[in-house]
């Protein structure tokens, strides 16, 4: 094998490591406190306008679907934990609940209730929200 074709090789094997790395490191980084989605019964009534959980997919919405499975009509419930990652890196490369809530608000702008989103899961109505604090 030339030496021209063995370096054009080698470095297209270190571009495709590079790429698989950028798309399987960011979920593994972690740092800082992590975010959570918590759903959180709501008081305010059976006319607000809310999404229905029927039109959220678990595979596009994985955060908001585990805090809406987890909560109960008296209990909040929440996702599995989301680190940013150091100087925002991550959030480029990988689904986050900040996407979610972007998503809910640009697709259902008359559920959306300042930085949380009104869903009915299930006959109730909950506030879905995301939040450092559980």
């Amino acid at each position: 094998m030339r030496r021209i074709t063995r370096n054009v090789v080698l470095g297209l094997v270190v571009v495709l490591v590079l790429l698989l790395a950028l798309g399987a490191l960011p979920s593994l980084l972690k740092s800082g406190d992590p975010f959570y989605v918590v759903a959180t019964p709501a008081e305010d009534g059976a006319n607000a306008t809310a999404v229905n959980s029927t039109a959220i997919e678990a595979q596009f919405y994985p955060f908001t679907t585990a805090a809406l499975s987890n909560a109960t009509a008296t209990d909040s419930g929440r996702s599995d934990p989301y680190w940013r990652g150091p100087v925002g890196v991550k959030g480029a490369f990988t689904h986050s609940p900040f996407d979610e809530r972007a998503a809910l608000t640009q697709q259902y702008p008359s559920a959306a209730d300042g930085d949380r989103v009104r869903v009915r899961h299930n006959g109730t109505l909950y506030h879905v929200a995301v939040t450092q604090t559980v």
